[in-house]
C-alpha cells in the first residue's frame, strides 16, 4: 500500500513548527503517511512582506509567550523561549538540504529543533554550531559544510521557499495534503480529516 503523503513547510526559527512536527507524528502513523519537508527561508518571505514580529505589541508577544507554555504543559514537551531569539536560519535551512542527500533530513530536522526550543542552543545559527548534530548522524563535517554553500543548495533552498509563496505559502508551518493548506500547530484535527478523505 503507497504511503500517503503529507508536506511540511518549516523553518527552525518558528515557535509553531517546533511543536507541530511533534504533534503530527502519531497522525502520520495512524494514516500510514509519510512527511514530505520543505525548507522554507521565513526570514527572506518577513522582509518582502516589510514584517517584524519584534515590533508587534507588547501585549501580543506576552499572550504568544503564555500560549506557547500551554502547548507545552499540555503535550509534556521541555520547550522553553531561547534568550536569543530570533535567529539566522538559513544556514540550518541549507543543511537540511545537504542531509537530505544523505537521508537523514528528518532526524536532523528534530535534533536541530530540539536544541534551539529545548535547549535554548543559538549556535545552531552558525556552522560551527550545527556540525555536532551533523557528527551526531555519522555526516563527515568537511563534506557537509562545503556542501552547504554550494551554489546547488543556495538555489534549491531559494526554489523550495519561492515554490511555497506560489503555493501560498504565507508563514510556517504549514501543511499540505491534497493541496489543501492547513497553517500552525493547532489544525491538525483538519489535517487528519483530509488524510481519511483518502480511504473513502
Amino acid at each position: 500500500m503507497l504511503k500517503k503523503k503529507v508536506e511540511f513547510y518549516w523553518d527552525v526559527g518558528s515557535t509553531n513548527t517546533y511543536f507541530a512536527i511533534k504533534l503530527i507524528k502519531p497522525i502520520l502513523e495512524r494514516n500510514n503517511a509519510e512527511l514530505i519537508l520543505h525548507p522554507f527561508n521565513l526570514g527572506y518571505f518577513f522582509k518582502s512582506q516589510n514584517y517584524e514580529l519584534m515590533k508587534e505589541s507588547k501585549a501580543k508577544l506576552r499572550n504568544r509567550k503564555q500560549d506557547l507554555m500551554r502547548w507545552a504543559a499540555k503535550y509534556n514537551l521541555p520547550f522553553s523561549i531561547p534568550r536569543q531569539f530570533p535567529i539566522k536560519s538559513s544556514r540550518v535551512l541549507r543543511a537540511s538540504l545537504v542531509m537530505r542527500r544523505h537521508g537523514l533530513e528528518l532526524p536532523f530536522v528534530e535534533k536541530i529543533l530540539d536544541r534551539y526550543w529545548e535547549q535554548g542552543d543559538a549556535s545552531i545559527s552558525e556552522y560551527e554550531g550545527i556540525l555536532p548534530t551533523v557528527i551526531e548522524l555519522g555526516v563527515d563535517p568537511d563534506q557537509f559544510e562545503a556542501l552547504c554553500e554550494a551554489d546547488e543548495i543556495t538555489e534549491e533552498l531559494a526554489k523550495s521557499t519561492n515554490e511555497g509563496i506560489a503555493r501560498d505559502v504565507f508563514g510556517v508551518p504549514m501543511i499540505i495534503v491534497n493541496d489543501q493548506l492547513f497553517w500552525g500547530k493547532d489544525r491538525m484535527e483538519f489535517v487528519e480529516d483530509e488524510l481519511n478523505k483518502d480511504m473513502s
